[in-house]
């Protein structure tokens, strides 16, 4: 959010690849204003320096939930229109829309992706499945919203970077990639994967149906078409990514409670 440290970097880089941004849902609806700042602005202050510097390339992480909610059926393209439904996707709209418009109107280099729900080691706990995780672990109660039935399409974080770094490297600039981990579950089957996997089936008994968020969308998936053409597919199973999870957030817990062995 602050110009100024732009202004520190010594050498233009090569490629700028935005990732910075809020992104937690729940923290948008209590605090709105900090997503504003923060996704837009901050997108704006890269974008002024983009335009001093037109050497360099912008490539903007975005999100799927720009796209709005989907019924059961179906799935977001690339030229589907933007409807976003809480703060937090409008800031991500937003921010969207001042890439497009930087590169339009200003000539510079620019590609943009929409991600589906990633997930992976040193996730902010405040995220779903570190959540469940993290909460299990501790045996506390585990709150899941309505009765569980949103769905959404899992990516694991390394994909996802194989995904960045495949559109950077045989892209088209000005061109938009949907990068869709293939994997769609509701959020009560997730749950349970994650707690079979943890090993204890007595940890079900703490799962706990709670109040639904205000404009919760019920299901995001987006076709990866255009992502796969560039030689890019998931190369982790949801099965994998979540034991890869559970078991650096339980090495994690092991050095905080002061039990790992040197």
């Amino acid at each position: 959010r602050k110009a100024a440290l732009l202004e520190t970097l010594e050498d233009p880089p090569d490629i700028i690849v935005h990732f910075a941004a809020e992104t937690h849902v729940d923290r948008s609806i209590k605090s709105p204003q900090i997503f504003l700042e923060t996704n837009v602005l901050g997108t704006y202050h890269l974008l002024e320096y983009v335009r001093k510097h037109p050497e360099t390339h912008f490539h903007h992480i975005s999100t799927d939930e720009v796209y709005g909610a989907l019924g059961a059926e179906g799935m977001f393209s690339e030229s589907s229109p933007y409807r976003p439904n809480s703060p937090y996707s409008a800031s991500k709209a937003s921010s969207d829309h001042l890439v497009r418009s930087y590169a339009e109107t200003y000539g510079i280099s620019t590609t943009l992706s929409h991600a589906s729900n990633n997930y992976g080691p040193c996730q902010y706990a405040e995220k779903f499945i570190p959540l469940m995780i993290d909460h299990a672990m501790q045996r506390k109660p585990l709150p899941v919203y309505g009765r569980g039935e949103n769905r959404r399409e899992w990516l694991f974080v390394e994909d996802h970077s194989a995904a960045i770094y495949a559109i950077l490297s045989h892209g088209k600039k000005g061109e938009v990639y949907n990068v869709g981990g293939g994997t769609e579950l509701r959020n009560i089957d997730l749950l349970h994967k994650i707690l079979e996997l943890m090993g204890d089936a007595s940890l079900k008994r703490l799962i706990t149906y709670v109040e639904d968020r205000p404009g919760h969308d019920f299901r995001y998936a987006m076709q990866g078409d255009k992502i796969r053409a560039l030689g890019w597919q998931p190369q982790w199973s949801l099965e994998e990514g979540l034991k890869e999870t559970i078991r650096w957030m339980h090495e994690k817990s092991m050095c905080y409670s002061g039990k790992a062995s040197l």
